[in-house]
């Protein structure tokens, strides 16, 4: 019996050396994570005396504390972590503040330096400006140029009205002695100028340059529409007239060969025949300024 008891004390006293062999390791444990963070030691002995109460300790409660110091240390260092840094070395700073006043400067500079897109297209060739006013003169004096200036004391009415019958005589390829018979007889019927009549009020609504009394007579050369000449609107435009008389002087056999007053006599058919030979002169001259 004394040899049992003895064997059965045996295992619980190294058992009991084995706990304070380990007991002895973790104080040092304790007592080295003390020393090297008193602050942080101190609430760790608090928390583990707080997990482990005042009882004994076991081997179970040993590798507790252990799991409890390594969870702690954790915890601690994590809180360290996250915790404000530490503000940076003045060289730190100072490198920083230069870069930073550096990366404004070098955008700002290539904004300066940036190029400007240019156009590659060549110039067009430059045309010269006409200035509307300059236009509008140079369309009226070519209308002035194609006026004729009056010859043989005539106005500017009547020399507009002799060119255009002489326009018309050239245009149906009328000698020049047909053109001066025509001229000669316009300035005896109506003195060169474009008449209506009081007696046909419808030659009253056509431009015109005056007014004549003879029975139905009108235009350049006084020609009747009663007789076969034409309309009164179509007798009232001085081309129109030149005409007809041009085509019934061509239809006179021998007109070439007559006189001046017997040529236009041959057309009108004047109760005074002979007043044509006064004019024969000036019309000339007419003829001679147009042609």
């Amino acid at each position: 019996m004394p040899h049992k008891e003895h064997a059965d004390h045996a295992p619980q006293n190294e058992t009991e050396g084995g706990r304070s062999e380990e007991v002895t390791s973790t104080d040092r444990q304790v007592g080295r994570h003390r020393a090297e963070n008193p602050r942080r030691s101190g609430r760790t002995w608090r928390r583990l005396r707080s997990v482990l109460g005042s009882g004994p300790v076991r081997f179970g409660s040993v590798a507790v504390v252990t799991c409890c110091l390594g969870t702690v240390a954790f915890v601690e260092s994590r809180a360290a972590d996250t915790s404000t840094p530490p503000p940076p070395a003045p060289n730190v700073l100072a490198e920083r503040r230069a870069a930073a006043e550096e990366e404004p400067a070098s955008r700002g500079s290539e904004r300066a330096v940036a190029p400007t897109p240019t156009s590659t297209a060549s110039p067009s060739p430059s045309q010269p400006t006409v200035r509307p006013t300059a236009a509008r003169t140079q369309v009226t004096r070519a209308k002035r140029q194609t006026r004729p200036s009056p010859v043989a004391g005539l106005t500017q009415t009547q020399m507009d009205n002799a060119h255009a019958i002489v326009q018309t005589g050239v245009r149906l390829k009328v000698p020049r002695r047909g053109l001066v018979v025509a001229i000669a007889t316009a300035m005896q019927e109506s003195n060169l100028y474009n008449l209506a009549n009081t007696g046909v009020p419808e030659s009253l609504e056509y431009p015109n340059q005056g007014v004549g009394y003879d029975h139905d007579s009108v235009g350049l050369f006084q020609q009747r529409p009663s007789s076969g000449w034409g309309t009164v609107a179509d007798l009232m435009r001085p081309a129109y007239a030149a005409e007809q008389f041009f085509k019934a002087l061509l239809a006179i056999p021998g007109w070439q060969e007559m006189s001046v007053t017997g040529a236009a006599q041959a057309v009108q058919v004047s109760a005074f025949p002979d007043a044509y030979a006064q004019h024969e002169t000036r019309a000339s001259t007419v003829v001679g300024a147009l042609v």
